[in-house]
């Protein structure tokens, strides 16, 4: 299954798909990518004069790449197997902001429970 692929089954559409590349796949994990486009709405109200990505939106790009578009991928590629989708984790700490115009990378590995 291509990148191209997995970006058209994913079940989202602007304004609220937050996926522009998946850099790698495997059945290990996912790399994927996704560029702030300064002009999304939410920057006009989130910190005025000076927009920052509400943590909302980070976690949202993080579940697309990280769970979904691997689940997609996975979905894909299992034939007669059971296989569940699931974000293990709701822990997340945010090291520093995330700006308009710039680019995140999402590392996603599976984890076998």
């Amino acid at each position: 299954m291509t990148s191209e692929q997995i970006l058209s089954k994913l079940p989202y559409s602007k304004p609220f798909l937050f996926v522009d590349e998946i850099l790698e796949i495997s059945e290990e994990g996912v790399k994927g990518s996704y560029l702030f486009d300064p002009n999304l709405d939410f920057y006009q109200g989130h910190f005025k004069d000076n927009p920052v990505t509400p943590g909302v939106i980070l976690t949202e790009v993080m579940a697309q790449i990280g769970v979904v578009s691997l689940g997609v991928y996975l979905l894909n590629n299992t034939i007669n197997k059971k296989i569940a989708i699931a974000l293990t984790s709701s822990s997340i700490d945010f090291l520093k902001p995330v700006f308009p115009s710039e680019k995140v990378v999402v590392t996603s590995e599976k984890n076998l429970l």
